[in-house]
């Protein structure tokens, strides 16, 4: 009797089981979305969040540019207002440069040039005794000197050339001049001398 008896449950176990099952008729494109959040809301918000990064990195940059546009406009306003007083300033500036140079050039050739008294007693010392120096002009470039041979007229020619010779060869002259020439050689009417004007140029000068 108890094997039998335990063996009821189970059939009406395996009875309600099957009674329960039913087909499913849900159809799931038609069911509602569930999900709390869609995929496609982030993708928006991303977009929308570069779209708008984008905008401000924009404006920003249009905003410098016009106050960058705005500075440059002022600061020719400035050089348009002030271009004509610098230019005043750098023309005095010249005109000072060039007024600066004058004292700067006496002041070389002070320095540069000899002692004129030592100078004008040495030439007198070897002055030959037919030659009477009648002036000296001292210069930037060299000394001009002007005189007039004694004797024959048929010598005198010969004897300043021969002068010229002696102040080139001579040592204190050649440490002060670079040349010496016979610039000029004339006979005087009146009293039939021969006039002679010769040039010594400094050394580094520029030539007369």
């Amino acid at each position: 009797m108890l094997p039998f008896l335990k063996k009821k449950p189970e059939a009406a176990s395996t009875a309600s089981q099957t009674l329960a099952w039913h087909p499913s008729f849900r159809n799931y494109e038609r069911l509602p979305d569930v999900k709390a959040v869609r995929t496609v809301f982030f993708v928006n918000s991303v977009a929308i969040v570069i779209a708008l990064a984008l905008l401000v990195w924009f404006a920003l940059r249009e905003y410098r540019a016009m106050n960058l546009r705005s500075e440059i406009t002022n600061c020719q306003r400035q050089i348009d207002r002030d271009r004509h007083g610098s230019d005043q300033a750098i023309a005095t500036y010249k005109k000072f440069q060039t007024e600066e140079k004058k004292p700067a050039e006496v002041e070389t050739f002070r320095k540069a040039c000899p002692v004129f008294s030592d100078l004008l007693i040495h030439i007198g010392d070897t002055l030959p005794k037919n030659i009477a120096l009648t002036s000296l002009d001292m210069r930037e470039t060299g000394l001009t000197m002007r005189g007039v041979v004694r004797g024959a007229p048929e010598l005198a020619s010969g004897e300043a050339s021969a002068y010229v010779e002696q102040l080139g060869a001579d040592k204190t002259i050649k440490a002060l001049f670079d040349e010496v020439s016979l610039t000029n050689i004339s006979r005087n009417p009146q009293n039939g001398r021969l006039n002679l004007e010769l040039f010594l140029k400094f050394k580094g000068a520029k030539k007369k």
